[in-house]
């Protein structure tokens, strides 16, 4: 196998996110507990968060025993090829915890530091999203749709997302302000689903900030594989996290990121 020939390691991100999704749906919209990661501000964990990582790090031990795997949950085991499994168990838990249909498993494959393939996979909705190098589709209910962003021209007529306004502050809120105020529509609140209605043609941009590399991965493939483009706020990779722009297209990128720079890091 090549490096350009990722069949069999998508054979393998679809068993992992099957698996994820059984391990996850019997916790959703059952009140179960939820602990706090942090001694100041809130991060949620849950034992469905945990058992989504477990099953899909059982497969890869199997599977691909000499790769890397980064999760969320359970840190960074490195491998020994360059090839790591970057997996977010559930993105968007203070959505799963308040039984909102919008948190994600989030799956992909970096070689050499590069995204190269990327699963965003909705259990409850049955809907999984899928990007590899020039093509990106939505497998749902037995079929199989071509996701195509679309070329909405200037930021005046885009609809723009991000999860949480108030997770910017200072000169990052004021960048993300501008954009904001120059765009048509903006919502709220969907993590990393609004990186998959990219690809599929429902949101023009996606904005933020304070992401980790496993929140990220996988949305990188889904997005340029539908011909959108995914870059950090001075325009670099996005891989590592950090500051985040996803456009539709290379023309409200270019009108973003010059809204942007000015609070890049």
């Amino acid at each position: 196998m090549t490096k350009t020939d990722f069949s069999r390691d998508l054979e393998i991100a679809n068993t992992l996110a099957d698996a994820a999704g059984a391990a996850i749906r019997p916790y959703f919209r059952t009140g179960l507990s939820v602990d706090n990661k942090l001694d100041t501000g809130f991060d949620p964990v849950t034992a469905a968060d945990k058992a989504s990582e477990e099953a899909m790090r059982a497969i890869l031990q199997v599977e691909c025993a000499e790769d890397g795997v980064f999760g969320e949950e359970f840190g960074r085991k490195p491998g020994l090829n360059g090839r790591e499994w970057v997996i977010d168990p559930i993105d968007g838990t203070r959505a799963f915890i308040s039984g909102l249909p919008c948190w994600t498993v989030l799956i992909a494959l970096a070689v050499d530091g590069v995204p190269q393939l990327g699963i965003i996979d909705q259990p409850h909705t049955g809907e999984r999203f899928v990007g590899l190098p020039g093509q990106s589709w939505l497998d749902h209910g037995g079929k199989r749709l071509a996701l195509k962003a679309r070329q909405t021209p200037a930021l005046s007529r885009a609809t723009m997302a991000t999860t949480d306004p108030y997770l910017f502050k200072g000169l990052e809120y004021d960048a993300f302000s501008a954009v904001s105020d120059a765009c048509q529509l903006v919502r709220f609140g969907y993590d990393a689903y609004a990186y998959a209605m990219i690809a599929a043609g429902g949101v023009d941009l996606v904005v933020e900030s304070g992401l980790q590399a496993y929140d990220v991965n996988a949305l990188i493939p889904v997005v340029t594989g539908a011909g959108g483009v995914v870059t950090n706020w001075s325009g670099g990779s996005a891989a590592e996290g950090g500051q985040v722009l996803a456009a539709a297209n290379a023309q409200l990128h270019a009108e973003a990121l010059a809204l942007l720079q000015g609070a890049a890091a």
